[in-house]
């Protein structure tokens, strides 16, 4: 058992409260282990862990009707892709601030982030923290193609090692090269600009900025020419030419515009210069160019 499966056992037998209180978003648990002999060739013998706000979480992942036991049961499976959940390492410090005033009721219309759980492990003394994120992508259709998009073209290229990835991550710039576009129709352009726009709002408001709109794309085509191989392939391609899924949400949400991000903005800005489209700018610019690129490759 995984030491976040013991504190999700240990908060099941807390009678969940009518209503959270301010204390219960600065509340936290933790477990030392000392001589940890199970599975020590993948785990070290000494570790802490930090699980913050249990309460508000468990509230969180109740909102999203996830269950315990499932939320639990994944978190012994991180390691493999088709969990419901993504554990995230964040570098660094990161801004995450829990509080009842964030905790956003847009009945399921939204594309920010449903964050499941956020803890600390300490190792020999270095600190990662890690946040669970319910799963943008689908377990029963695979994704072909994966965009991160944040409506920069500065330094918005895959690298080489990353193309040679089984699926890699690619950006703006290999969109724009692929002449990609997403074809929704524009009754549900419309829909999904007018859902962006609200989140994109949010996010400016609390002075967030460098999130990305993550595409996964599934290719009907592709999937149909791998299960139907004995098919005549010119007759399948006209039948399921340009048919896709998207898999669509915003992503890395937890860059605040600090001072920090203020100097990387003008040393950025000095050398490509004022004109060029970096990724650091101030939170009102990101959205804007933001919101404009994911208009400009939406049909």
């Amino acid at each position: 058992m995984t030491e976040d499966a013991q504190s999700i056992n240990e908060l099941i037998h807390v009678p969940q409260p009518v209503m959270l209180l301010p204390d219960d978003f600065k509340a936290y648990s933790k477990i030392k282990v000392n001589n940890h002999l199970f599975n020590k060739e993948n785990m070290p013998s000494h570790f802490k862990l930090k699980e913050y706000c249990p309460l508000v979480f468990r509230n969180l992942r109740e909102r999203f009707c996830i269950d315990d036991l499932d939320y639990q049961v994944c978190g012994c499976e991180w390691s493999r892709n088709q969990c419901r959940f993504d554990l995230q390492v964040v570098p660094g410090k990161m801004y995450f601030l829990v509080h009842p005033q964030y905790i956003v009721e847009c009945h399921g219309n939204t594309l920010l982030p449903q964050f499941l759980g956020m803890y600390r492990l300490t190792v020999d003394g270095v600190e990662t923290y890690m946040v669970v994120t319910h799963n943008v992508f689908s377990r029963r259709l695979p994704v072909h193609q994966k965009y991160d998009l944040k409506g920069s073209t500065v330094d918005r290229m895959a690298s080489g090692k990353e193309k040679t990835k089984e699926l890699p991550t690619l950006k703006d710039n290999d969109f724009l090269n692929d002449g990609r576009k997403i074809v929704i129709g524009d009754v549900n352009k419309q829909l999904f600009l007018d859902k962006l726009a609200r989140d994109v709002e949010f996010l400016t408001n609390l002075k967030i900025m460098d999130y990305s709109l993550l595409v996964g794309i599934h290719d009907v085509d592709h999937t149909a020419n791998e299960e139907e191989e004995e098919e005549d392939e010119e007759e399948n391609r006209d039948k399921s030419s340009f048919q896709e899924v998207y898999f669509m949400a915003i992503i890395d949400i937890l860059t605040h515009y600090d001072t920090r991000k203020k100097a990387a903005h003008a040393a950025k800005t000095v050398k490509h210069g004022a004109g060029a489209e970096i990724s650091t700018v101030n939170p009102e610019q990101y959205g804007k160019r933001f919101l404009d690129f994911v208009n400009e490759i939406v049909m």
